[in-house]
C-alpha cells in the first residue's frame, strides 16, 4: 500500500497537530472568558476591606451570558459586588462608549435599583422603596463583621433616584474619598455595562472564599 502523505512526511503532519491544538487552546480560552467566566486583578482599596489591592477574582459570566441569551438584561441582586466597565471616565457611561476610548474595569457593590432613592446623610446610605417607603439601611446585612463588609461611615451627601436600566453602586470603602462610585461622581451604571458578579477569591490563597 502506498504511504500517505502524513506517512512521508511524519514532522509536517507534527508540526500542524501542534498547531491545531495551540489553536483550540487560544479559541477555548477566549470562549471561556467571553461567556463563561473571566478574572481580574482588584486594583485600589475602594473594596476594603471586603477585598483588598492585588486581590484576584473570579467573576461569573455565564450569568450574563444566559440572561443576554434570553434577550434581557443581566440584573444582578442587592448587595453582590460586581465588575462592570467604565469605557469614559469624562462623561455619563453609555452602552455604546465613545469610539478610541479603551475600557477600564472597576468592582463595586451593587446598592439600588432602577426607581430607588438613594440618600446619604450624616454618614448613613438610606435606600427608599415600595418594599420600604420610610427607607432602609442594607449595610448590615453585608457586614460580616468589624473587618468585613462595608464601612460602617458614609461619607458625603447624596440625594439621587436611581434611573431606569441602571444601577447604583458603591465601595465598602466609603469614608473620604476613598472609593469612587455613584456617590462621588461615577454615576449611575448602565445594565449593559455589567461585566457580572464576583464569585470567587482566588488570590491570595490563604484567602479564598466564594461570595
Amino acid at each position: 500500500m502506498e504511504p500517505t502523505f502524513f506517512q512521508k512526511h511524519p514532522l509536517l503532519k507534527d508540526v500542524l497537530s501542534l498547531i491545531g491544538f495551540v489553536g483550540a487552546v487560544v479559541l477555548g480560552t477566549i470562549f471561556l472568558n467571553t461567556y463563561i467566566y473571566r478574572s481580574y486583578n482588584v486594583v485600589g482599596s475602594s473594596m476594603a476591606n471586603t477585598l483588598s489591592n492585588g486581590d484576584r477574582v473570579i467573576v461569573n459570566r455565564l450569568a450574563v451570558t444566559l440572561a443576554h441569551f434570553r434577550g434581557e438584561e443581566y440584573i444582578p441582586e442587592r448587595g453582590q459586588i460586581i465588575v462592570f466597565a467604565n469605557g469614559d471616565p469624562s462623561g455619563p457611561l453609555t452602552c455604546n462608549p465613545p469610539e478610541g476610548v479603551e475600557d477600564e474595569y472597576i468592582i463595586k457593590r451593587v446598592i439600588a435599583f432602577p426607581g430607588e432613592r438613594v440618600v446619604v446623610e450624616n454618614g448613613v446610605m438610606t435606600i427608599f422603596n415600595e418594599e420600604h417607603p420610610e427607607g432602609m439601611v442594607y449595610d448590615e446585612l453585608w457586614r460580616e463583621s468589624e473587618t468585613v463588609g462595608p464601612k460602617k461611615h458614609t461619607s458625603g451627601e447624596v440625594d439621587i433616584i436611581v434611573p431606569e436600566g441602571e444601577l447604583f453602586v458603591s465601595g465598602d470603602n466609603r469614608e473620604g474619598q476613598n472609593s469612587l462610585d455613584s456617590r462621588s461622581g461615577l454615576g449611575t451604571i448602565p445594565y449593559c455595562r455589567i461585566m457580572g458578579p464576583v464569585l470567587f477569591r482566588l488570590y491570595p490563597f490563604d484567602q479564598m472564599r466564594g461570595f
